[in-house]
């Protein structure tokens, strides 16, 4: 669980994990300013600090890097804000433990009801264009690229360099181009998500950068595929 003031929602989260399904929970506290770090000794979780502020993207390299320690699992990211529904962690696992994906996404947009969950307008559209865009330009065909709910199989973890990634929001966005660069498969299922006041999002300017963000790394992408190698895809 990638986290950063995350006190008023994660009792409720950990509560809704099935600890008959997960072995392991390790939180990473990227210097929060409340008492996320507080709770989470108190409920017992695994929990890992950073003592300045790294961003999003370097939150996952830390969680992804103290999962791997247990070899030939199944990783999880699930957000502690809430958003994303911890009784799923069932089905998403089992995609992957199955052996018939190497990753899985729980995608907002396949239920259809994105509106109701009161996903802000601007980010369903932008969601929908940038997938569009990002469908064509990789020739996959997954309903959103965006999904802050996730599960890998350790072992294409193990392989893809998601070090060399950036620190930001769009790590989201580039390591799910470089496992699929990989030739490993990605999954998904539908899964409602919640928005509400105290629940992580970025704002306006940060969703903006991180569409352009989407754009650059699709166009390298697509230039990988011709040969001509460039930054992460070498």
């Amino acid at each position: 669980m990638p986290a950063y003031n995350a006190q008023s929602t994660l009792y409720d989260v950990y509560s809704n994990i099935d600890k008959n399904i997960v072995d392991r929970i390790i939180l990473v506290d990227d210097c929060s300013v409340d008492k996320t770090v507080e709770l989470a000794n108190k409920l017992g979780i695994e929990t890992i600090v950073h003592k300045k502020n790294l961003g999003y993207g370097a939150n996952q390299k830390t969680c992804y890097k103290a999962a791997l320690r247990d070899k030939n699992s199944v990783i999880v990211m699930l957000h502690p804000d809430n958003q994303y529904d911890p009784r799923l962690i069932t089905a998403i696992v089992s995609m992957v433990a199955s052996g018939v994906y190497d990753c899985a996404l729980g995608s907002r947009i396949l239920l259809n009801d994105a509106f109701n969950s009161k996903m802000p307008r601007y980010k369903f559209f932008s969601n929908k264009i940038l997938t569009g865009f990002q469908n064509l330009l990789l020739n996959k065909k997954l309903s959103e690229y965006h999904s802050g709910f996730r599960a890998f199989d350790s072992r294409i973890l193990e392989k893809i360099d998601f070090e060399k990634l950036e620190d930001g929001f769009i790590f989201d966005n580039q390591i799910l181009a470089l496992i699929l660069y990989n030739n490993f498969s990605i999954g998904e299922i539908s899964c409602p998500c919640k928005y509400f006041k105290g629940a992580s999002s970025i704002n306006f300017f940060e969703s903006i950068k991180y569409g352009f963000g989407v754009i650059n790394v699709s166009i390298r992408y697509c230039l990988a595929k011709f040969g001509l190698k460039t930054s992460i895809f070498k």
